[in-house]
């Protein structure tokens, strides 16, 4: 059933039995595994099925730490939740992102891959991917080779295009029609209230913007709201305990991990490539499977082995490629582009001294296009790095006393890296500049400094985790294995934020493999 907020009387109480509070990847998920049970469930999503200003603006915050997005932008408050504009990029961790490694303070899971493998097979389906496509095998051909490094510190992997699957579109008519599930759009939690000694939560607040409140109640409660909006959520409330629900060892907000993407590094090339070949953007596979059309691209990356990882006490890395034209090519393409839009290239100059320094290459180049031949050689290609994020208590979301429009505190994120970030980094393009020389591609230019700050051009990749971490004690973590939060006995929290590592992979298919696995433990409490 599909209800508005908007046109439930003030004070009303909604009784269900499982209550989730975000409809996004993990939301949605969790909804469709309920779908049909022989319980209630009521699905809270604070916007509409398409987006809406007022309601972003309840996601605006502060930024105190390293350069970032605006936080009203860097996520989507709308049925679908983030899922409604992402490029679909998928990988499971690995397995060295799973353990506890001496040399990456407070990592480790209570569990390895293994167990966790049966659910990434169910979340690639809902996904819409190619079952353990990940090798460079399943993608590799004649034409299109991996590079040839000598040696096995540096590997091939693939991370596969989702269509991209909107969850929202996808699984929208799933979910409204379950004769078991309420879905109450424009319903925004404002307070999760508990018993006197905080140790069970009684029921929810939900209001909706510019308008009054009611409740929900429950045997079962589930925060999927995402890595910023769940320990948000445990902060604000807080008239049982000052410091907010599951905080009693200051850890909700706390290992906020975003994956540092950063263009660093280039490869000058021995030889001439017109093509990176099993490198490409959108790449298809070998063999496209005919009864699903839709499954099947992907992006080649190179990686750093698990036992140079170990030997080098790194975190785990991986970079794509962008090949860069030969400079009168490019300074040429430039002119081109600035004349046909009526204006004056920017480095008007400059272009000039390239196209005459490489008069050859642009003639080629030209007559090439003419025939319509294939591509123009290219100079090199320029790495775009993705990186693990070492978990780090300082860099953190709290709460700030500028308030939105429900009158709640606003977020304050404080996002910090460390020395080993950086170090791993540095140290992963000095691995590849040694493989690349001993594979005879070319030259290895290094372009980020030991010392000092970060470029200018880090950014994330709008991936927030890590803020209500899982832990076996409530020492090292915010929840449980089985995703409770420790000395909360019916509040559960689906999501990225319970990552306590957050490898090199984008993270929705492991937040749909861990909503999957939660999912199955609250059926068998039901």
């Amino acid at each position: 059933m599909l209800s508005e907020a908007r046109a439930v009387p003030k004070n009303t109480v909604i009784r269900t039995e499982v209550c989730i509070v975000g409809a996004g990847a993990a939301g949605i998920t969790l909804a469709r595994e309920f779908a049909g049970r022989g319980f209630r469930v009521c699905l809270l999503e604070s916007g509409g099925f398409e987006y809406d200003e007022n309601t972003q603006a309840l996601y605006a915050g502060e930024n105190v730490g390293l350069p970032y997005f605006k936080l009203d932008a860097a996520r989507l408050r709308y049925f679908g939740g983030s899922t409604n504009h992402w490029s679909g990029l998928c990988r499971p961790l690995d397995e060295i992102d799973f353990e506890q490694r001496d040399w990456v303070p407070y990592s480790g899971w209570p569990f390895d891959k293994s167990h966790l493998a049966p659910f990434y097979d169910r979340a690639e389906v809902i996904c819409q991917l190619r079952p353990g496509a990940y090798d460079a095998e399943t993608w590799e051909t004649e034409t299109r080779p991996r590079l040839p490094f000598v040696q096995d510190g540096v590997l091939t992997q693939f991370l596969q295009f989702s269509p991209p699957t909107l969850f929202g579109r996808a699984y929208r008519d799933e979910i409204i029609r379950a004769p078991n599930i309420d879905v109450y759009l424009n319903a925004n939690v404002v307070d999760i209230e508990t018993t006197s000694t905080a140790r069970r939560v009684t029921r929810l607040r939900v209001s909706y913007l510019g308008g009054d409140a009611f409740w929900v109640t429950g045997k079962i409660f589930i925060l999927a709201a995402g890595g910023i909006e769940n320990p948000r959520l445990l902060l604000l409330s807080n008239k049982v305990l000052r410091t907010g629900l599951g905080n009693k060892n200051d850890l909700v907000g706390r290992f906020f991990m975003e994956h540092p993407h950063l263009k660093s590094g280039m490869v000058l090339l021995s030889s001439n490539l017109t093509s990176l070949g099993l490198y490409e953007m959108q790449l298809a596979p070998k063999k496209v499977d005919s009864a699903n059309p839709g499954f099947g691209s992907g992006l080649g990356a190179l990686t750093l082995s698990p036992h140079i990882l170990r030997k080098e006490k790194l975190l785990n890395y991986s970079t794509s490629l962008e090949l860069i034209p030969e400079p009168g090519l490019a300074a040429a393409r430039d002119l081109y582009n600035a004349a046909r839009e009526g204006r004056i290239a920017e480095n008007f100059t400059r272009d000039i001294k390239e196209i005459i320094r490489d008069m050859d290459a642009v003639i080629a180049g030209v007559y090439r296009k003419a025939l319509n031949s294939g591509s123009p050689p290219m100079e090199g290609f320029q790495l775009h790095n993705r990186l693990e994020q070492a978990p780090n208590p300082e860099s953190r979301v709290t709460l700030s006393e500028e308030r939105d429009s429900l009158g709640l505190r606003r977020v304050r994120l404080d996002w910090r890296l460390t020395d080993l970030d950086k170090r791993s980094l540095r140290r992963a393009h000095e691995i590849l500049g040694q493989e690349v020389g001993r594979a005879g591609l070319g030259r290895f230019k290094i372009e980020l400094d030991e010392g000092g700050g970060w470029p200018s051009s880090l950014m994330g990749g709008f991936h927030h985790m890590g803020t209500t971490r899982m832990g076996q004690e409530c020492e090292r973590g915010v929840v449980d294995v089985n995703c409770l939060v420790h000395g909360i006995s019916n509040l559960y929290i689906a999501g990225s934020s319970v990552f306590p590592t957050s490898g090199y992979a984008n993270p929705t298919l492991t937040i749909v493999a861990l909503a999957l696995r939660l999912a199955d433990h609250v059926n068998r409490l039901m």
